[in-house]
C-alpha cells in the first residue's frame, strides 16, 4: 500500500537521540506512513542506528550523502518521498502518538487545508508546555513562531520550490516556508493540543547563530517577499491614521472608555 504521510528525518550526529525519535514514529496510531532517514555527512554511529530500524522495519528508508546542511538535506528527503502528505521531524524531538492520525482527520474533512501543526512540550535543557499561536501572515513575517514539525501537502512544497537552498545561513528555512505558503494563501489548521516534544540542547544548530547570522537571514527573507512586508506596513500606517483621526473626537474617547469599564457605548453615531 502507497503511504499517505512521508516523515522526513534528516539526522547529523544525532546517535544520542535518534533511536527515541523513531520509537515515536513507529509508536503512531496511524500506521500509513514511510520514514525517510537521510544522513546529512554524520561522523559518529548514526548510520548504525539508522539501518538497525531499516533492518527492523521496512517503512523505514536510509539515505546517506555529504553534509550539504538542513535545507538541502530536507529538500532531498523530500525528493525521495512517494507520499502526498509531508511530516518534517527532527532527529532529536518525538512525535506524540496521535498526531498523525488526527492531522489526516482533519485533511479527510476538510480539503482545503494545506498545513496542521499544533503546541510542543519542550524536555532536555527545558521543560514545559510551548504554546503556539495561530498563523498570521502578518505575525509569521515579524517572526517564526511554528516549529518545523507539521504535517503539509508536498504539492505546496513543490508549488513554493521546496526549502530555500539560497538563504545564506541555514537554520531558518521552515520560517521561509510558513511565509511562502502564506504568500500564496496556504490555510493552516491548529489543533489546539501538543503535538510533538521538542529537545533544547547546548549544542542545537539554532544555538550557534551569531547576531550577524540572524541579521543576514532576516534581511534575506525580508527582501524576498519585499512585497508583503511593504502591504502590511502600509496597512499598520493606514490604520494607525485612522485611529489617531478617531481619537480626536471627544465622543469616541468616551465610547471607548465606557464601552472598556462599562460594558455600553454613551454615544451610538461615533
Amino acid at each position: 500500500m502507497k503511504p499517505i504521510l512521508s516523515i522526513i528525518i534528516p539526522c547529523f550526529n544525532s546517535e544520542a537521540t535518534l533511536d527515541t525519535t523513531l520509537e515515536s514514529v513507529l509508536n503512531q496510531k496511524y500506521q500509513n506512513w514511510e520514514a525517510v532517514i537521510v544522513n546529512d555527512g554524520s561522523t559518529d554511529e548514526t548510520e548504525d542506528i539508522a539501518l538497525r530500524w531499516v533492518n527492523r522495519d521496512g517503512r523505514f528508508k536510509y539515505y546517506s550523502k555529504q553534509n550539504e546542511g538542513l535545507g538541502k538535506t530536507r529538500n532531498f528527503a523530500i525528493n525521495k518521498s512517494c507520499a502526498t502528505l509531508i511530516l518534517p521531524l527532527d532527529s532529536d524531538n518525538q512525535l506524540e502518538e496521535n498526531f498523525v492520525q488526527d492531522a489526516i482527520s482533519v485533511f479527510e474533512t476538510n480539503p482545503n487545508i494545506g498545513v496542521v501543526y499544533g503546541h510542543a512540550q519542550f524536555f532536555g535543557k527545558k521543560s514545559g508546555f510551548w504554546k503556539v499561536e495561530e498563523y498570521k501572515l502578518e505575525q509569521i513575517l515579524i517572526e517564526n513562531y511554528i516549529d518545523a514539525c507539521a504535517i503539509y501537502k508536498k504539492g505546496l512544497w513543490e508549488q513554493v520550490g521546496g526549502y530555500d537552498e539560497n538563504m545564506p545561513y541555514q537554520g531558518l528555512e521552515d520560517w521561509e516556508l510558513w511565509i511562502a505558503f502564506g504568500a500564496i494563501n496556504v490555510n493552516f489548521f491548529h489543533l489546539n493540543k501538543i503535538t510533538f516534544n521538542y529537545y533544547v540542547s547546548e549544542n542545537s544548530m539554532i544555538r550557534s547563530f551569531t547576531n550577524e547570522m540572524a541579521l543576514l537571514s532576516r534581511d534575506y527573507i525580508i527582501k524576498k517577499y519585499s512585497k508583503l512586508y511593504h502591504y502590511y506596513l502600509n496597512k499598520s500606517i493606514s490604520e494607525n491614521k485612522l485611529l489617531h483621526e478617531k481619537m480626536k473626537s471627544e465622543k469616541f474617547v468616551v465610547n471607548l472608555f465606557t464601552k472598556m469599564v462599562f460594558g455600553f457605548k454613551m454615544f451610538r453615531s461615533v
